[in-house]
């Protein structure tokens, strides 16, 4: 029986499971046999191989997280180590790999690829930093725990009339602060593609304070400025009360919301359709609604960037 592997790789992601779940059972469906590589590439070179059935997969699907683990390799990167992992998956007669992850992640399965395993990817990034799709599996999980994390921050921002600086996730990436701050009506958005102007802040700061308004919120990307140090900048040239809130692994965990329980099994079940197709060297993804696949090289070569007119939309919503 012809079988296909799949593996977790790099930071977790909210609707992982749901992915690996349909990745198992459009498998079986269509007569082919899953095996799960538990601990991304660190498990394909210490063998962590498992057969998956129908019940391994079974209530999963509403949990946060990877039940097949996540590491990062170092060694794999090596030629030695890319070599034991194409001997591992050679020895258990796996000719088909799905790779869940980001960036770095398909790197790495662009390796294998080049070595003779039919692989593809499928984007799975909180950071949905990932070039040539609208979206990856968790970041709209992420998204909304930043927004109920700021809907509380925001009581006791109104309770002590205080300025609160919320930094979030996201690597180099402003996506989650984008529409995490969209859709909590935050002052300011701070992101790492466009550069910030204090003093606009603290206009902003003041013209609200002036007609009243009670708290202030800011959202800042973790690349685009050290939040502790903006803090004491604004509270110094505003002289109002600030904090700062690091909101961290927080964002990681958590039932997947239903988008990415829905677009988690879609891409996956996709990309099974593409390993039986004998497709190899893609990348799954989402572009206007519609599922489709590119070439992982030509993924490398594209950059993705936030929205401008959100950019622009939030700051014309803030003022």
């Amino acid at each position: 029986m012809r079988r296909i592997g799949v593996l977790t790789s790099g930071g977790d992601a909210p609707g992982m499971n749901a992915a690996i779940r349909a990745v198992v059972r459009k498998s079986i469906y269509h007569g082919l046999e899953p095996v799960g590589i538990r601990r991304g590439f660190t498990g394909l070179i210490a063998k962590e191989m498992v057969p998956m059935g129908l019940g391994s997969v079974a209530d999963i699907i509403h949990r946060g997280g990877t039940i097949l683990r996540t590491a990062r390799c170092p060694e794999f990167m090596t030629l030695e180590g890319l070599k034991k992992a194409v001997n591992n998956l050679q020895e258990a007669k796996i000719e088909d790999l799905i790779v869940l992850g980001g960036d770095g992640s398909f790197h790495g399965a662009l390796k294998l690829a080049n070595e003779g395993i039919r692989v593809i990817g499928v984007p799975a990034s909180i950071d949905n930093d990932i070039p040539c799709t609208d979206y990856s599996i968790g970041f709209d999980t992420a998204v909304n725990t930043v927004l109920d994390a700021i809907n509380k921050i925001r009581d006791t921002a109104t309770s002590h009339e205080r300025v609160f600086i919320i930094e979030v996730m996201g690597r180099r990436s402003g996506h989650i602060a984008l529409e995490a701050g969209l859709a909590a009506g935050a002052e300011s958005i701070l992101i790492p593609e466009v550069p910030y102007d204090l003093e606009d802040i603290v206009t902003k700061l003041c013209r609200g304070q002036a007609r009243g308004k009670l708290h202030s919120i800011l959202v800042v990307a973790e690349g685009a400025v050290n939040a502790l140090e903006l803090g004491d900048r604004i509270q110094e040239t505003s002289q109002m009360d600030t904090r700062v809130t690091i909101l961290g692994h927080i964002q990681r965990g958590g039932s997947p919301t239903a988008v990415d329980r829905i677009r988690a099994s879609q891409l996956a079940a996709y990309a099974v359709d593409l390993l039986r197709q004998g497709e190899s060297h893609k990348m799954v993804g989402i572009q206007a609604g519609k599922i489709q696949s590119w070439d992982m090289a030509y993924v490398f070569t594209q950059k993705k960037r936030p929205d401008k007119k959100m950019m622009e939309l939030a700051n014309i919503l803030a003022i």
